[in-house]
């Protein structure tokens, strides 16, 4: 099963469990969008911010030295934006209503991170194949610097600009 199909699955199941939670991102710890059902929010941009909250959230752990990352939470004025780790290289990130009880969210979502990374951890691990090259191509031509067109020698000095200094 893909990390779409899981993702799909899993969130139907935790909306169905709990209605406050509106929608959910699957996002990769470098920001990048896997998979989204949220109906009204830019899920690229919520991508990307689960990303730099996990970033900022781990470091500080690092730092106080008090055990490793678990979730990050965003209090709002409707509700709220909570990150967990999902495996090794992703990010569940929920939105929520107002009145979400977070322990039982916590405790529910960790589960559904833990089982959404691990398959989009497999789906990164599988191996990708690549077609065999043909043996009979033509090898790529290369184009010598100097019969590029429009480049004369010195052309910075003919003009009079200068790098500047550093």
């Amino acid at each position: 099963m893909d990390a779409d199909t899981v993702l799909e699955t899993e969130l139907r199941g935790l909306r169905q469990r709990r209605p406050e939670v509106a929608g959910g991102v699957l996002a990769g710890t470098d920001g990048l969008l896997i998979s989204s059902d949220l109906p009204t929010t830019d899920a690229t941009h919520l991508a990307a911010l689960a990303a730099a909250s996990f970033g900022l959230g781990h470091r500080v752990a690092d730092t106080v030295r008090h055990g490793e990352f678990r979730e990050s939470v965003v209090f709002t004025a409707r509700g709220c934006v909570v990150t967990y780790p999902a495996g090794r290289h992703a990010l569940l990130t929920l939105v929520t209503g107002a009145r979400t009880d977070l322990e039982t969210l916590h405790r529910e979502a960790r589960e559904v991170a833990a089982r959404t990374g691990s398959a989009f951890d497999q789906e990164r691990s599988a191996p990708v194949s690549m077609p065999a090259p043909d043996p009979h191509a033509p090898l790529a031509m290369r184009t010598p610097m100097a019969t590029l067109p429009g480049r004369t020698p010195n052309a910075s000095r003919a003009t009079g600009w200068r790098r500047p200094p550093i």
